[in-house]
């Protein structure tokens, strides 16, 4: 599996791709960021992080797009940012019909350093550990964009698995709702046929 992770950003937006299975050594096939002058208009940067994040899909073809899922925070201004980079991240693998996955950042960091409260050195480090790099990538979006895909990769099983048994369910409920729907009218379940009416007894 190649995973392509996207750390959204304006200024900067982290990107990470690597390659393997969960169990196995992972492959970092390549790391960077895509930046924008903070002094263009908005539209003007998520054009740039659009055509940014492009390059990198047609490069390496991923498989999948993992994007850090954005929650609020205390400067609005820097979450809307961050919010529009992510959409542009989707909207680019959605246009090339790749599936996208959205991870939070307690799950990376849980996912990577074995607790969802890492700072972002520890996180670096382990990425660096995990890929088998010299040092941690610089700077920590492009980092935090490896460790998106590295929690791809270790968590696609079990969400794989996940997904099965909820559309097993849901055929499931499907087919009852079907055999529901195709019982007899006027019938109680369960209930005994009526007896057939003879001439005799009719008054």
């Amino acid at each position: 599996m190649r995973v392509l992770g996207v750390d959204p950003g304006l200024t900067r937006c982290g990107i990470g791709v690597v390659e393997g299975t969960a169990g196995r050594p992972l492959r970092m096939a390549g790391v960077g960021v895509v930046r924008t002058p903070a002094e263009a208009e908005t539209a003007e940067r998520l054009v740039a992080v659009e055509r940014g994040i492009e390059e990198w899909l047609e490069e390496h073809r991923p498989d999948v797009v993992a994007v850090e899922r954005v929650f609020s925070q205390h400067n609005v201004r820097t979450v809307m940012g961050t919010a529009q980079a992510s959409a542009v991240a989707m909207l680019c693998a959605a246009r090339r019909g790749l599936p996208v996955a959205l991870h939070t950042p307690s799950e990376v960091k849980a996912a990577v350093t074995g607790t969802g409260r890492a700072e972002k050195a520890q996180v670096g480090a382990m990425v660096a550990r995990l890929l088998r790099l010299d040092s941690p990538p610089r700077p920590a979006d492009a980092a935090d964009a490896l460790a998106l895909a590295i929690c791809h990769i270790w968590r696609a099983p079990a969400l794989n698995r996940l997904q099965h048994a909820h559309e097993r369910q849901l055929r499931l409920a499907r087919a009852r709702s079907g055999a529901v729907r195709a019982a007899p009218v006027g019938r109680a379940a369960g209930a005994a046929p009526s007896a057939a009416r003879t001439p005799e007894d009719t008054p």
